[in-house]
């Protein structure tokens, strides 16, 4: 990761290629419906990448990647108004699910997809609003405001582009 927030691609394409498999275990751990599992995953990774200059490579990893999905999580929980919801803080759990290889074999990430590479799969309207709500971290509300659309139709673009994303290998084979 300290590779990645020098401006490193390769090491950043293989972080997040390393740790989806650990954020999918964390996210299923706390939400029970496998889309909007998904939908935390991709929340999660782009939140990661907005924030990555915040990590401190002194500190382990894993615990910050685990509170950003936990974060995330607990946000994709309200937004669909599901109140229950199991709380799990294994850390070890979590660690046994990073694709160790991966992180070991940084100069072989060349063919990875980046964040950015995946955000220019999507069409124009939904790239904006997914950057609008998850990289801007505006409201629904002042999504549509700024984009002149419904909140309905907001929601639909980015339920519409988290199924692009996914499509176009933003999870894990695994």
């Amino acid at each position: 990761m300290r590779r990645a927030q020098d401006g490193d691609q390769a090491a950043y394409r293989v972080v997040l290629r390393a740790v989806v498999p650990a954020v999918r275990a964390y996210a299923r751990r706390r939400v029970f419906d496998e889309i909007l599992v998904e939908d935390v995953i991709q929340d999660t990774l782009l939140t990661i990448h907005r924030l990555r200059h915040t990590y401190d490579p002194a500190r382990p990893l894993l615990p910050w990647i685990a509170a950003i999905t936990s974060a995330r999580a607990v946000d994709a929980l309200r937004r669909h108004g599901r109140s229950r919801r199991r709380e799990v803080a294994d850390e070890v759990a979590l660690a046994a699910a990073v694709d160790m290889a991966a992180l070991e074999t940084l100069e072989t990430a060349g063919a990875d997809q980046t964040l950015g590479r995946l955000l220019g799969v999507l069409p124009e309207r939904q790239r904006r609003v997914v950057e609008m709500v998850k990289l801007r971290e505006m409201t629904l509300d002042a999504a549509a405001d700024e984009s002149r659309l419904s909140v309905g139709a907001v929601k639909s673009l980015l339920h519409r582009a988290y199924a692009r994303l996914r499509e176009h290998g933003m999870h894990s084979n695994g």
